[in-house]
């Protein structure tokens, strides 16, 4: 299952997409693909691995939200870095900085990830989901979604905008 960034945060149509994640699934983990532009923003202070706040760079953000508004939040950034939370309720992190198995390389204007994912971190009843994609310095980020989440700002964890995932992450 592909999820394209193709959207501004608030809705606009965007004329090639931010990014893209694959997801698929394998028998007790969830592989998440990423292939997207290199903006080139300044790497993340720390070495490549679990890196807290990666939001403030650039990014590419994947959401899985289950049943009783359990969700898992990946972030994945082209120099290595990566977050992984679990939440329960929105910006209400259960746990956080969990190892993850990712790695990333930057090829001139574009990079590509992998994440592999433990199934066990999955929220039960994983149905809806959303991305995003994420660059530029402060002043001047630009903020891509695959479902829009309008309103006055960005926010990511409007938990009401998240689409329907495709297809079933595993055969119920």
């Amino acid at each position: 299952m592909i999820l394209s960034v193709g959207h501004t945060w608030s809705g606009q149509p965007l004329p090639t997409p931010a990014a893209a994640l694959t997801l698929s699934a394998q028998p007790d983990a969830l592989r998440v693909d990423v292939e997207a532009p290199y903006h080139g923003d300044p790497r993340p202070s720390g070495p490549p691995g679990a890196f807290w706040k990666l939001w403030e760079h650039e990014v590419v953000e994947l959401f899985l939200l289950g049943d009783d508004e359990r969700y898992l939040e990946l972030e994945l950034g082209p120099h290595g870095h990566h977050l992984a939370l679990q939440l329960h309720g929105a910006r209400s992190t259960v746990a956080h900085s969990m190892p993850l198995a990712f790695d990333a390389h930057i090829a001139g204007d574009r990079w590509r990830g992998r994440a592999t994912v433990p199934r066990r971190w999955l929220p039960p009843g994983t149905l809806r989901a959303n991305a995003y994609a994420i660059h530029g310095l402060p002043g001047a980020r630009v903020y891509s979604a695959w479902a829009p989440v309008p309103g006055p700002q960005p926010d990511f964890h409007r938990l009401s905008c998240f689409r329907p995932l495709p297809d079933p992450l595993w055969p119920r």
